[in-house]
């Protein structure tokens, strides 16, 4: 539970004792939220695959399955999510269960849109059917939109878009949200639906294959060298506690009186330092690292598929509606990330209490020392990362 006097109090207060449900709770940003609404004492249910372990993943790492009410079905199949959802009477949901890299999304483009469209409206449709539900938050990408590739930050009122199955797939996903907001849940006194997106999140746990950091994590822990495309390609960088921050305090005003005001789409983007390109954010993970971190080689394969070069999201409307900005460095981001990850491939770190004290360690250092720029002008990025 927070301190009191936390930063994060103020959240405590609304998710003490509500029951949320959080699909996809066995992926990395699903694993790190359901984390942080127990801190906020709040009751977690999560409905997702079943995920085999895969080295130092979030999931197992903290052993999620002994905190949360896990339960496992495929949001493809509206039979099998209704029948998991069995006995659940939330108060809130969070949808993050989704195929959430662009590479694979070329190699399965059928199950991409499945999963994310089609998937999306199976969860919408059975929230519909609970009448418990007071507000959804639908985490999409900040790839839903149209990238033309220019230099200034797309905000919430853009075009939505995409070249490539992964961006089509979100861009998708909000007109799913945003038609079931017109068509079910248009009463202002009754269930409200927002939609989130964010750009690269780091830290520690994610062990999805195609990814910048996780790969340098398993090159390191397999002794090998890795190979790093794309060293020149700009991303915005941020830690995944970031936008879960977001995520929670817009689900705050879901659940509050005014929900019909916060039933819309909100960027979540780093501050300007996190955007950096590829290589000097793989060299300053070297550095947090220390001695024994993965040598990396940079390539690039002509028939590697496309990926956007540029993307930038103005998280202004975050600011000042919810009163977010983001609260770390990239060094801190890159810091925390690799600390994590060296305690998770050692033994004996109780992974739990370690988490949760970096947890710990965001608030408070925010409260000691908030960071004073303007999120107005705040970057974003692709999903993938270039590795």
């Amino acid at each position: 539970m927070p301190d009191e006097g936390s930063p994060d109090q103020a959240l405590a207060a609304v998710y003490r004792g509500k029951r949320i449900l959080v699909t996809g709770h066995t992926g990395f940003k699903g694993g790190w939220l359901c984390l942080l609404l127990r801190r906020l004492g709040a009751e977690v249910s999560g409905i997702a695959l079943q995920r085999p372990p895969q080295g130092p993943d979030f999931f197992h790492a903290v052993d999620l399955p002994g905190l949360v009410d896990h339960r496992v079905a495929d949001i493809r199949d509206a039979t099998a999510y209704r029948a998991a959802c069995d006995g659940l009477a939330p108060d809130l949901v969070f949808h993050l269960a989704a195929q959430a890299l662009v590479r694979p999304s070329y190699a399965d483009p059928v199950e991409t849109f499945a999963t994310n469209v089609t998937g999306t409206a199976v969860v919408l449709d059975a929230v519909r059917r609970m009448e418990s539900v007071r507000g959804v938050v639908v985490v999409t990408s900040d790839k839903c939109y149209d990238n033309r590739e220019w230099e200034w930050p797309y905000r919430e009122t853009d075009a939505l878009g995409g070249a490539d199955p992964y961006s089509a797939s979100k861009g998708c996903t909000e007109l799913v949200a945003a038609a079931f907001r017109q068509s079910y849940f248009a009463d202002p006194y009754r269930c409200q639906i927002a939609t989130v997106r964010a750009g690269n999140v780091i830290g520690g746990g994610d062990m999805s294959v195609d990814r910048l950091l996780p790969d340098i994590v398993r090159a390191t822990m397999d002794g090998t060298s890795v190979t790093i495309r794309n060293p020149a390609s700009v991303r915005p960088w941020q830690h995944v506690l970031e936008p879960l921050t977001g995520y929670l305090m817009l689900g705050a005003r879901l659940l509050g009186g005014d929900a019909v005001r916060f039933a819309e789409a909100f960027n979540f983007g780093p501050s300007p330092d996190g955007f950096i390109d590829v290589e000097a954010l793989a060299r300053r993970f070297q550095h947090a690292w220390g001695p024994g971190v993965a040598q990396i080689v940079f390539g690039h394969r002509p028939d590697d598929p496309h990926e956007a070069g540029m993307l930038t999201l103005d998280s202004s409307k975050a600011h000042a509606r919810l009163g977010w900005r983001p609260r770390l460095t990239t060094e801190q981001a890159v810091a925390m990330t690799a600390e994590w990850y060296r305690a998770a491939t050692r033994s004996g770190p109780d992974m739990r209490a370690f988490t949760e004290a970096q947890i710990a360690r965001y608030f408070g250092a925010f409260a000691q020392n908030p960071q004073q720029q303007s999120p107005h002008q705040s970057q974003g990025g692709t999903a993938s990362a270039c590795a």
